[in-house]
């Protein structure tokens, strides 16, 4: 992480994970609140420090070493500092970066951060005083896993075969992926609690120039 300032930052995070298919993404954008896509830091899979499957079946991408946390967290610092951030745009179907964009805040004192390694930049963000919450969303694994499929097939993230036995080792693995995440300081809960709890999270923020994702999020929670 980059050098920090002793005073608090006028911004906080509120890190979103979950298992892949988990429903984090959806949630995000109900929120109204601005989000940062933390699976935009994959490696490239031209990286040597890229962590491989056994018996030659490829990169494992649900290792957390397959993620550049110290990229992520100097994110989060940057817009909790700033407000604004460059972010690296990340192509899964090749596992590439094919460029980069610009995340703004406008003003708003709270963003979600999600991805599936999220809880990995808690304590690093706890201690730099970014931290707002921390949440994993859980769920029924069969539901999540037939979430996922859909979404990877649809989107030609990878070939269909990788996916189906991706998908059938994440379904068998996905109650110790929440306990991991748990350990690692996010608290479990599904949509409803999450979303209440990143609007109790908006409620405590400081003021700020514009006011961004209040009413989105609570017209989320009476939904």
């Amino acid at each position: 992480m980059s050098s920090q300032s002793p005073a608090r930052p006028p911004v906080r995070v509120v890190l979103l994970t979950g298992p892949s298919g988990s429903g984090k993404t959806s949630l995000a954008a109900l929120t109204g609140l601005p989000v940062l896509n933390l699976d935009d830091f994959y490696k490239e899979a031209t990286d040597p420090t890229l962590p491989q499957l056994p018996h030659g079946g490829g990169a494992d991408w649900d290792s957390p070493l397959s993620w550049d946390a110290e990229a992520a967290i100097d994110a989060i610092d940057a817009l909790c500092r700033t407000g604004r951030t460059p972010v690296p745009v990340y192509d899964i179907a090749a596992s590439a970066r094919v460029g980069e964009s610009r995340l703004a805040l406008d003003g708003a004192p709270l963003f979600i951060a999600e991805g599936i390694f999220a809880a990995d930049v808690i304590a690093g963000c706890r201690e730099a005083g970014l931290l707002a919450d921390a949440l994993c969303l859980r769920g029924r694994p069969t539901t999540t896993f037939r979430r996922r499929l859909a979404r990877d097939l649809r989107e030609g993230r990878k070939s269909a075969l990788y996916l189906v036995r991706r998908g059938l080792r994440l379904l068998r693995n996905e109650r110790s992926v929440v306990a991991r995440h748990c350990a690692l300081g996010a608290h479990p809960c599904a949509k409803p609690e999450a979303l209440a709890r990143i609007s109790a999270a908006r409620a405590e923020a400081p003021p700020c120039d514009e006011s961004l994702g209040e009413d989105a999020i609570g017209e989320a929670v009476r939904s």
